[in-house]
């Protein structure tokens, strides 16, 4: 059983073209990373699994049922990218009031603990930061014990020490069953929490994989080396960059070449590290390969 079903759904916004035939399935328990550049058809996407917008063709269901239908978003927690909170009321106010509309809320002294806001509650969310916000945003989505949680760039505005905090929480919902679907513009961040990756770009899916699979797709793999000499040009070298403490980040479609001739070529160096090419990279190159694409059939 899918806890969200995406079938043939198409949007659009007068001449634009949100989302295109977007097929979609998130079974129980799963945490899937949403990716793509601006404008790509995320926020739409998650609009429609909470029940903001119809498609104009296709169907959605959240939890076996029509997203628009109260019954469907009980079980439903969610952070948008704007979040409007009442300036006036309290923050533990705030969260009493939303978790009142559950039937099983979680106790709200317990909430803002996790979140780092127990120190908080009695002050009025007009007057928090923009990362206190956020983070008020993020606790009010789990606040209902919900079953499927849509973050929309959840950590948009955090320092880093924040932004742990908050994968710390979307770790322990995640290893509780609880399903999450997972936008953000930090990479990194989906790279740290996602087991799956949705790639969408131009309304289209250009990739639907696990993370592991995600990043096989990228041919190069990643050399840092330290030296004093230039290697950023060497033979074999699809891409480089140099860094102040001296490493040097080289790119490469055959790694064992490049470190054979750097040995056999007696320049000096140390530390040297073999990776994998980063989500960055990845998701990179999938949107160049696909924008390539497009423009041959244009």
């Amino acid at each position: 059983m899918t806890v969200i079903t995406v079938d043939g759904v198409t949007r659009r916004f007068g001449d634009v073209v949100a989302l295109d035939d977007i097929t979609l399935d998130v079974g129980p328990g799963e945490l899937v990373g949403l990716l793509g550049p601006n404008g790509a058809g995320k926020s739409t996407l998650l609009s429609l699994i909470s029940g903001q917008r119809r498609p104009d063709t296709g169907t959605v269901r959240l939890l076996g049922g029509d997203p628009r239908d109260a019954r469907s978003r009980i079980g439903l927690g969610i952070t948008p990218q704007e979040t409007g909170l009442p300036p006036t009321l309290r923050v533990g106010e705030v969260v009493d009031f939303v978790g009142g509309h559950y039937p099983a809320s979680r106790p709200t002294a317990e909430l803002l603990e996790q979140f780092g806001l127990a120190e908080l509650a009695r002050k009025q969310t007009g007057a928090l930061s923009g990362g206190q916000k956020r983070r008020l945003a993020v606790a009010l989505s789990l606040v209902g014990r919900p079953r499927v949680v849509l973050l929309d760039e959840p950590t948009t505005g955090l320092d880093v020490s924040a932004r742990q905090a908050l994968w710390d929480a979307v770790r322990r919902y995640h290893a509780e069953g609880g399903t999450v679907l997972l936008t953000s513009h930090y990479l990194e961040e989906v790279q740290a929490l996602a087991e799956r990756v949705v790639v969408i770009d131009h309304g289209v899916v250009r990739a639907d994989d696990s993370l592991d699979a995600i990043l096989d797709q990228v041919g190069l793999r990643r050399v840092l080396v330290r030296s004093t000499t230039d290697l950023t040009t060497w033979p074999g070298v699809a891409r480089g960059e140099r860094h102040g403490d001296g490493t040097q980040e080289l790119y490469t479609a055959d790694a064992d070449t490049l470190v054979r001739d750097l040995v056999t070529s007696g320049v000096a160096f140390s530390d040297l590290q073999i990776r994998g090419a980063s989500l960055e990279e990845a998701f990179a190159e999938m949107v160049a390969a696909d924008g390539a694409l497009e423009g041959a059939r244009r």
